[in-house]
């Protein structure tokens, strides 16, 4: 199919404010965004960008899991659509830029379009999918996952937050719960723009990167039981500390990963300590170990060993030990056309780019499993992400919404 012309590029100046105008709804208390999933924050940003949609003259479609997909039509009917997108929900201290950036700058494309007055023959779908974060409602990537088959959407509608309230309650109370069939739509391809939420790109002075892989992960959830006591009056030889266990296992892990380079991350990251209080030796630990690589064999190579040396350090200290699975996806390889209509992208724009694996789970990882998939990267300022002091330049989210642009119309194709 024909190429994009090289001077063919989205309004950069738009894309920065719609950026912005997103941006005021649900307000952080540091300069960021608490635009958490269901909530009425996260209704009104739907509402602003479906408007935005109408008024590029895209016609919005709502299936069961509230995912939302703005279409422009193509000149053939029976053509299946190119989709693009990401997710408008953020952390409870988000960043402005972190899905917004993949769901916003399909918008511009759809906008650059009609300025240019350029038709496609495939149509076009801008994606907004639902609960991307996974924080108020885990996992993450929820709603893709429905879409993807990977989950029922009996099981994520009882999904239940830390107040007990359950998905498919909210879904329906914050309105936008539609009627289409989770996951009916068949795509030619999907593409999804992404901040990169790590510092290579910025580090290396790139423009862009190309998601080649995505990591693969475990989330393995570890309790420790061992015994309230008196931090004051316990001898240390007779303490029975789920706390000491805790950390030792957090070694563990850290010492796991180092073992595994390159290509291999691990971490504790949610914690929760019992009772949590400062003259109580803590009688139980519960923890989520996180880890991470595009490599399978690695990956479970960690989870085995952490498994097998976990309990070890837990019977040295007369602790009773659990490890359940929390999460787990497999190693993702994007689709090889997808990825090279994006590298020709870079390429006919000038941008200097280059080869990536993406370190954290976006809905593109489910989606490559029903459609030919790829992502776009743009740097982030040290890398900083899920933070509210996130930030990216206008250049940046202009160099990224082009390569999106010129990928997704060439796959689209241009009707001369």
């Amino acid at each position: 199919m024909p190429a994009p012309a090289e001077n063919m590029k989205i309004n950069a100046d738009r894309l920065w404010q719609s950026l912005s105008d997103m941006a005021r709804i649900g307000p952080g208390v540091a300069g960021g965004n608490n635009r958490q999933t269901l909530t009425d924050a996260d209704a009104e940003g739907r509402a602003l960008f479906q408007s935005w949609c109408e008024d590029a003259g895209c016609s919005m479609g709502l299936d069961q899991m509230g995912n939302m997909f703005a279409m422009r039509a193509g000149t053939d009917p029976d053509a299946l659509p190119v989709y693009v997108g990401s997710h408008l929900d953020t952390q409870p201290t988000g960043g402005k830029y972190d899905g917004v950036l993949g769901v916003l700058g399909g918008l511009e494309l759809i906008r650059s379009l009609n300025d240019m007055g350029i038709r496609t023959r495939h149509p076009i779908v801008v994606t907004n999918w639902t609960n991307e974060e996974g924080t108020r409602y885990a996992p993450a990537m929820l709603a893709s996952g429905v879409f993807a088959g990977i989950h029922t959407q009996d099981w994520a509608y009882d999904r239940l937050d830390a107040d007990g309230k359950r998905f498919g309650d909210e879904l329906a109370r914050i309105g936008w719960k539609g009627d289409e069939e989770v996951g009916a739509r068949k795509m030619k391809a999907f593409f999804e723009l992404h901040i990169e939420q790590g510092p290579i790109l910025e580090a290396e002075g790139k423009d862009i990167g190309i998601v080649t892989h995505g990591q693969g992960l475990w989330w393995l959830q570890v309790t420790l039981t061992g015994k309230d006591a008196h931090t004051g009056s316990t001898p240390m030889h007779m303490r029975v500390n789920a706390g000491l266990g805790m950390a030792r296992i957090t070694e563990l892990v850290h010492r796991i990963a180092m073992e595994n380079q390159p290509d291999a991350v691990g971490a504790i990251g949610h914690v929760n300590v019992y009772p949590n209080s400062r003259n109580v030796i803590p009688g139980k630990a519960v923890f989520t170990i996180d880890f991470r690589s595009p490599d399978q064999a690695k990956l479970d190579r960690m989870k085995t060993r952490l498994e097998t040396e976990a309990p070890q350090i837990a019977a040295e200290l007369g602790l009773q030990i659990e490890i359940e699975v929390a999460g787990h996806f497999d190693p993702v390889t994007f689709d090889a056309g997808c990825v090279d209509a994006l590298r020709r992208a870079a390429d006919r724009l000038g941008y200097s780019h280059r080869d990536i694996v993406s370190g954290a789970g976006h809905d593109a990882c489910w989606i490559n499993r029903v459609a030919p998939t790829a992502m776009v990267m743009c740097p982030c300022v040290d890398g900083l992400s899920h933070n509210e002091a996130e930030e990216i330049t206008r250049d940046w989210a202009a160099a990224g919404a082009n390569v999106l642009f010129h990928a997704v119309v060439e796959t689209a194709g241009i009707v001369e």
